[in-house]
């Protein structure tokens, strides 16, 4: 408090409010749900003295609606909990309101005295004045109710010892909803929600390019090529296909197959070298199509319960309309050249990074927004964002914020490759989900420390991960030495630890697994510099098994979040073993995954029986979604074998509860 009130004022609140949970960063940023979860809110909210305290949870969607009031719960040593449940996309603000509860202490006074055997007559006068004052702020029969309780406490007569009569709860409940909150503390900050539709919580990735869709070799793929590919790719469950950039591609400075410096006249370059004479980041490579093929391509992706994730990469090629047309937005050098992009010791001349701190920046970002809108008007709802943390990280904040405020079913990916202070400060800005260092966690003690920090409910508010296996950027060493069950275990991680998650689609399905040297993570003949034709139904397809894969996490909600993730104890470090439940734990997966792709492993499992809802002296059989086996248990102590040319992994549906079971097992902490 700066300065003593007014006289006219009301003096300042006695109660204090603080410690609000959930809130990032003193309230700077929002977290982040989906329609129709439920937004539970603490606070710690006490006062000077022995009065009792009224709290409410205050909420509204958007920011110009009205507030509504939710009544705060005590759990005690002054931590209070609400809740409310999310019912539009787009951004919801809440508080937290408290105040002294007049008829509370009446009520818990009058209770303690008349226990004692003491004369409450002068009490019930204090509560006729509370009560009369309660009416004055009632209306209608409440009011007419609260005025006649009061005239009767005034002249009722009270022995010693005994309640004033009437004294019922239903009348003390009807006064409490007439509060005085003249002196009410609200606290000090409106807190944000950003509502995102399911997809952004739960998608399966298969990222494909449309050059090379050709159905016979030696021909540049179209985008009704790709269309043709979709009932194949929708067949095997997944529900977002991203294409990488779709645009013209530069000839000068050109790379060859293999990333080479120089290119040949047949050879086709990178996507991301975006721009040349046909167009730029608006416009589509004349060998792939049309605007009207590419509309056709959604609509016909949508008929198959598909999305069309675009690529969007800020930087163009030397020969992209923007470097003549717009000189002003890229980096000039002493010399007088444009600097192009860097990462020592590689080097790309094909590639001219845009200066997001140029002097005429509002105008290049204002076009950065006008090539996302046209997108958007194309039919496109998911974009896949291409190194966003080598641009400026104010330009995302509001260019997001500014898409959501008008297309609030927009989802953004961040291609987040990157310290985890960036990483996650690129989520807090609007990003709906994230690439993780997944692809770089192997071992069990890796996977269970990383995946412990990206589900610990401070990040989990804010940072959706998307597990990536393999990217065309990223062939790692466990791919290329483990063969086929080395991506059936990273497929299995993957679906079962994250939400959301993606495949480089053909590479991946078909375990293509050779590196262009040793010690590279880059592609042999490499995808981003030649097309490819391949053969989907050679012998080494995990087709059927990612099909298998996807269908059992469509079909199991515990997979479809990744709130309840806990892992369980082995006693061999080649076994991870982990768990995911649905609320009220209606339904509870499993899963045992043998890390070593050579050999059998076996070993002992020490099951954390609560976050399964079991018992321990409990005999249940488990169902392996993965293989259709049965096997039962009892006690938290299994034994687990697993042979990676067999199968990498049990996922094990538990026995699912109902009723009063399941209601009195749940604990609470399944709570979105």
């Amino acid at each position: 408090m700066t300065r003593l009130p007014a006289a006219h004022e009301p003096p300042p609140p006695r109660v204090v409010i603080e410690r609000v949970e959930p809130e990032i960063d003193g309230g700077r940023f929002p977290i982040k749900r989906v329609i129709g979860d439920v937004v539970v809110v603490a606070a710690s909210v006490f006062a000077d003295g022995h009065d009792e305290l009224s709290c409410r949870l205050l909420y509204r969607s958007g920011s110009d609606g009205a507030w509504q009031e939710v009544v705060m719960a005590a759990l005690g040593n002054d931590r209070w909990q609400g809740e409310f449940r999310t019912a539009a996309l787009g951004p919801y603000r809440y508080t937290v309101e408290g105040w002294i509860d007049e008829i509370g202490t009446w009520r818990k006074a009058i209770a303690a005295r008349t226990a004692a055997g003491r004369d409450v007559r002068v009490d019930a006068l204090i509560g006729a004045d509370i009560v009369e004052r309660a009416a004055g702020r009632a209306t209608g029969d409440d009011a007419i109710t609260l005025r006649a309780w009061a005239q009767a406490l005034r002249g009722a007569k009270v022995a010693a010892g005994r309640t004033p009569p009437p004294f019922t709860e239903d009348l003390v409940a009807l006064a409490r909803r007439y509060p005085d909150r003249t002196c009410a503390c609200r606290y000090e900050r409106e807190l944000g929600v950003v509502v995102d539709r399911e997809t952004a919580r739960f998608s399966t990735w298969y990222e494909v390019f449309p050059r090379s869709c050709a159905p016979e070799p030696g021909r540049h793929g179209t985008l009704l090529d790709c269309l043709a590919s979709l009932p194949r790719i929708a067949a095997m469950d997944f529900d977002v296909v991203y294409l990488p950039p779709i645009h013209p591609i530069g000839r000068m400075f050109r790379k060859g197959k293999n990333g080479a410096a120089d290119a040949g006249p047949d050879d086709v370059g990178s996507p991301w070298a975006i721009g040349a004479r046909e167009g730029g980041h608006m416009a589509i490579h004349p060998q792939l199509g049309t605007i009207d093929d590419f509309r056709r391509l959604t609509a016909e992706a949508a008929r198959l319960g598909i999305e069309i994730a675009l690529d969007l990469a800020f930087q163009c090629a030397p020969d992209h309309p923007y470097v003549t047309e717009h000189p002003e937005w890229f980096r000039h050098r002493p010399d007088g050249t444009i600097q192009h992009a860097e990462n020592p010791p590689k080097s790309y001349p094909d590639i001219y990074p845009l200066d997001f701190e140029c002097a005429a920046w509002r105008q290049l970002w204002a076009e950065l927004r006008r090539v996302i809108v046209f997108w958007i008007d194309q039919g496109v709802r998911i974009f896949r964002v291409d190194n966003p943390h080598t641009k400026a990280l104010a330009f995302w904040e509001w260019v997001i914020e500014d898409v959501k405020a008008k297309r609030p079913e927009v989802i953004f990916l961040a291609e987040a490759f990157t310290r985890p202070s960036l990483l996650y400060r690129l989520a807090k800005l609007g990003f709906s989900q994230s690439y993780t260092y997944f692809t770089w966690r192997n071992s069990k003690q890796e996977l269970t420390d990383y995946f412990r920090e990206l589900t610990d409910p401070t990040i989990r508010n804010f940072c959706r991960p998307n597990l990536w296996p393999n990217t065309p950027d990223i062939l790692h060493e466990y791919l290329q030495r483990g063969g086929s069950p080395a991506f059936r275990v990273r497929a299995v991680l993957a679906a079962t630890l994250g939400a959301n998650y993606g495949v480089y689609g053909p590479a991946f399905e078909l375990c293509e697994h050779v590196a262009r040297e040793p010690g590279s993570e880059e592609y042999l003949n490499s995808e981003k510099y030649e097309i490819k034709h391949r053969d989907f139904n050679a012998p080494v397809s995990l087709r059927g098994f990612l099909s298998h894969l996807n269908r059992l996490r469509r079909e199991n909600p515990a997979l479809q979040s990744d709130a309840t993730l806990r892992f369980h104890e082995t006693d061999n470090p080649s076994l991870i073993c982990y768990s995911k439940s649905s609320p009220g734990f209606a339904n509870v997966i499993l899963t045992v995954v043998n890390l070593d792709t050579v050999y059998r492993q076996s070993g002992w499992v020490t099951l954390d029986l609560s976050a399964l809802a079991r018992r321990s002296d409990e005999t249940y059989e488990v169902h392996d979604l993965l293989n259709d086996q049965r096997f039962v248990w009892q006690g938290a102590r299994v034994f687990i074998a697993l042979a990676p040319e067999v199968t990498p992994a049990h996922v094990l549906r538990m026995p699912s509860l109902a009723g009063p079971d399941r209601d009195a097992r749940a604990d609470g902490r399944l709570t979105p």
